[in-house]
């Protein structure tokens, strides 16, 4: 899924694009309101996240001269501003969401993927390993029957897993995946996720599970 981010602070939109591109989504940024409308009428995107405080166009008047030529783009409104008045103008304009700073990039990520299921733009791929399949659009994980849904993190961590299996993957590593490299998250955290996943195996019976390599790290394996 190709995604336009337009976001005037370099520092954010550089975290939010490496955190979507870590999530399997191609996005191309720019930094001002014009190049944000003479890419979207220009590209072929599967949708925007919008800042509303920009130079030369503010997010209003990019999406309201959109709207205005028929470009049905999904669209994110994605800013400082978060009184009920500018939410309604937003939408009013023709938003298809509005997240309101700060945020979580789960809630932005969850908000993403929800906004391209209900355009139909959105097709999740599952991921499969033996008799487990993780669901992209629902953040389940299945086996036969039997589901458990997994928070945003444990969905990450299981994700890494299920993209890399037999790979043995440090702690170290997958906080630095999961969490970004400059997190003040402490390792134990990792740990805490991995505990949490192990029981949601258990739980739907799969013959899948997360070896321990003492002093490596961990890996998606099947019971032999």
């Amino acid at each position: 899924m190709r995604i336009l981010l337009v976001e005037d602070e370099r520092d954010l939109s550089e975290a939010l694009c490496a955190f979507l591109e870590k999530n399997q989504f191609s996005v191309d940024a720019v930094y001002d309101g014009a190049a944000g409308y003479d890419y979207a009428t220009a590209g072929e995107y599967d949708a925007m996240i919008l800042d509303i405080m920009l130079p030369h166009l503010d997010g209003i008047e990019v999406l309201t001269r959109l709207r205005e030529n028929g470009v049905m783009l999904p669209v994110m409104l994605l800013t400082a501003k978060g009184e009920k008045d500018d939410r309604i103008l937003g939408f009013d304009t023709g938003a298809d969401d509005y997240l309101p700073k700060p945020f979580d990039p789960d809630e932005l990520l969850a908000r993403l993927r929800a906004m391209l299921r209900r355009s139909g733009g959105y097709r999740p791929s599952n991921l499969t390993f033996g008799d487990l399949t993780l669901d992209c659009g629902e953040s389940l994980l299945r086996c036969g029957s039997r589901s458990e849904r997994l928070s945003g993190r444990e969905f990450q961590v299981m994700e890494l897993f299920m993209r890399s299996p037999r790979v043995i993957l440090s702690a170290e590593r997958i906080l630095e995946r999961v969490w970004g490299w400059d997190t003040e998250v402490e390792i134990n955290v990792v740990w805490v996720h991995i505990s949490n996943l192990r029981k949601k195996l258990v739980s739907v019976g799969s013959t899948a599970m997360i070896r321990v390599s003492r002093g490596l790290g961990y890996a998606l394996e099947e019971k032999v």
